[in-house]
């Protein structure tokens, strides 16, 4: 390797992945996975190496059916555990009453456009920031943290094209002081590459120094390209889902996640090895078959070739549920 070879590799294999399997993996999914379940893809995560877990969302039960255990889940992990995993908020009253559980890592989302902030949310984007001083106030006075989120920081499903300048402004808001770090989401999977790029290197040189986050969708499949070209611009934690699970129920035309297994694959952080990527697809299948639903990772697909001469190929032995082959986003 030359030395900026190196310089890349040692950049993409120190950047955090969040398995958000069991928040947006779980939100167009037809079946509410029992709080043991959930309690257990946790443990398992975090001792195969995953060092962020986003386990659910305040989202109310009614519209998110899937969530509606979330602060069973929060109460049933230990406060070691909490420190290695986010939940979803939207109010100040959602961050108390998941601080109230025991939960301490709070992602405060609102979206860039007014139309998927009101039919995610069901308020404009101005009183989501209005309200998100007191939510900061919630978080801090537990000792917590709290992200500034910024769904639809490309494309919204509603409004078309979502200018930089509209990002940067929320991202620049003096309301969002105290917010640990900022999270840009393409939400619908549309941006590309030389757009992710762009806007986080926008974003870090001109909003307050914080942690960037990439969450990013694998729709128009570019999924592991754009959250490739948001760590070189300087994100230091992506979202990914098992299998390439989940999608926005309140975005149409969003579909799955960027797959955890093909992040991993690409960044190669040192938690990670073949022995490791291997437990980690078993798991995926298994959580994949019993939700019904497709498994649209390229790396899990790999792993199940018959190049038996590269390491990271699975062994013949290992676990392998029935496949689904119907459903999906």
């Amino acid at each position: 390797m030359n030395p900026d070879t190196n310089s890349l590799a040692s950049t993409l294999g120190s950047t955090i992945l969040r398995d958000v399997t069991l928040r947006d993996g779980l939100q167009l999914t037809g079946k509410l996975l029992s709080t043991e379940r959930k309690v257990e893809t946790v443990r398992e995560l975090l001792r195969l190496g995953v060092p962020a877990i986003e386990l659910g969302s305040m989202a109310r039960a009614d519209l998110v059916p899937t969530m509606a255990n979330t602060l069973e889940v929060v109460q049933a992990l230990t406060p070691e555990e909490l420190e290695k995993c986010w939940i979803w908020v939207a109010t100040p009253g959602h961050v108390a009453k998941a601080a109230a559980a025991g939960a301490r890592n709070f992602q405060y989302c609102l979206s860039a456009s007014d139309s998927h902030n009101k039919a995610n949310i069901g308020r404009t984007t101005e009183e989501s920031l209005a309200a998100l001083p007191e939510a900061v106030e919630y978080a801090q006075t537990v000792g917590g943290q709290i992200q500034l989120c910024i769904a639809t920081s490309f494309t919204c499903p509603f409004e078309g094209y979502v200018p930089e300048e509209r990002v940067l402004s929320v991202a620049n808001d003096p309301r969002a002081e105290g917010t640990t770090d900022i999270v840009l989401c393409d939400t619908l999977g549309q941006a590309i590459p030389a757009q992710v790029s762009g806007l986080i290197t926008r974003v870090r040189e001109e909003s307050p120094r914080r942690r960037i986050v990439y969450h990013g969708h694998d729709t128009w499949g570019l999924g592991v390209a754009n959250t490739l070209a948001a760590i070189q611009a300087g994100a230091a934690m992506v979202d990914g889902a098992l299998g390439g699970l989940g999608g926005c129920p309140f975005a149409p035309g969003a579909s799955g996640n960027t797959s955890s297994e093909d992040i991993l694959f690409a960044t190669r952080p040192e938690w990670l090895t073949t022995e490791t990527f291997a437990e980690l697809v078993v798991l995926s299948e298994k959580l994949l078959a019993e939700l019904g639903e497709p498994n649209r990772s390229k790396a899990a697909q790999g792993a199940r070739s018959n190049a038996a001469a590269f390491d990271w190929v699975l062994p013949s032995d290992s676990t392998t549920p029935t496949p689904c082959t119907t459903g999906g986003n």
